[in-house]
């Protein structure tokens, strides 16, 4: 598993039987046992180290450096899903057909490793090794009979949908990093333009005040009211008009008493003018006479004058 990249350990600096502690200030990669003869006594003006509070120039000749002094976690990994992943894509394992028994080994001796070194940090994959080991005795008990019509579950099918999910999620992580970013990729240029303002004021030309004029009647017919007068026709007045017609005539035609100027005033009128017709008839003032079916309808009076 060292050479999936998880867990590399460096063996470097560390206390010797003098108990020397690192100096906060200085930092450097490894130093080893035998370099330090060669050691200059000053870096920079800072000490080594501090041993009981005070400034180390120069390593002891008499230090000893533990086999295990000092390790270095290499998180390449960024969660448990992220591992098992990696370890089916590099044995080009089917995501939908994961042959547990291989996957769950290997997972096991990478948990080996880290849970010698970090409890701590093995936590969270231990209980991943919990649920494989879990899948994996699953899959070696008798097969439940389903329902007539339905598949029996794969106990693998959580899993599979939880590295389909964590695989899409991962992969347009990546792609959101690979876009431009501000800082990273490019830096924005920041342009500033000296301009002097001058105050111009604005020419007024004949053919603007046309165009004003001409938006200030268009708002003026907005707020017109319209205003709606009731004609005052009388029923009475039109019964006079037809007597009046009738007069020294002994026949008039119907059609003839809606003359033009009758049928000009409009719909209203030509209403009231036949309600004073139908009114005179009621009251036996005229006469309504046709000569055979579907012949035209002459009106008289029904009275003589003296």
């Amino acid at each position: 598993m060292a050479a999936s990249g998880a867990l590399l350990a460096l063996r470097a600096f560390a206390a010797a039987p003098t108990m020397i502690e690192p100096a906060s200030s200085t930092a450097y990669e490894s130093l080893p046992a035998a370099a330090a003869d060669v050691t200059p006594d000053v870096i920079d003006g800072i000490a080594l180290a501090r041993l009981y509070g005070e400034p180390l120039f120069k390593l002891p000749e008499d230090l000893y450096i533990p086999p295990d002094a000092l390790e270095v976690f290499l998180e390449a990994f960024e969660g448990p899903l992220d591992l098992l992943l990696y370890l089916i894509r590099r044995q080009n394992f089917n995501v939908l057909d994961i042959p547990m028994a291989a996957l769950t080994a290997q997972y096991l001796a990478y948990i080996e490793q880290i849970r010698k070194s970090n409890l701590e940090l093995a936590a969270e994959y231990l209980l991943m090794a919990a649920m494989l080991i879990e899948i994996k005795s699953r899959m070696l008990l008798p097969v439940k009979k389903a329902a007539a019509g339905e598949e029996a579950e794969d106990p693998r099918a959580e899993l599979v949908r939880r590295l389909v999910e964590y695989e899409r999620i991962k992969l347009a992580a990546a792609q959101l990093d690979d876009l431009p970013r501000v800082g990273r990729d490019f830096v924005r240029a920041i342009v500033t333009i000296e301009q002097t303002m001058v105050r111009r004021l604005p020419t007024v030309a004949p053919i603007d005040l046309q165009q004003a004029w001409a938006e200030v009647l268009k708002r003026a017919k907005l707020y017109a009211h319209h205003h709606i007068a009731r004609e005052q026709l009388s029923v009475r007045e039109h019964m006079s008009l037809i007597l009046k017609r009738l007069q020294g005539r002994q026949f008039v035609e119907f059609g003839d008493l809606f003359d033009a100027a009758t049928l000009a005033r409009g719909v209203a009128v030509v209403i009231v003018h036949f309600l004073a017709l139908l009114e005179l008839a009621r009251e036996a003032l005229i006469e309504l006479t046709q000569a055979a079916p579907y012949a035209p309808i002459y009106v008289r009076l029904a009275y003589s004058a003296s």
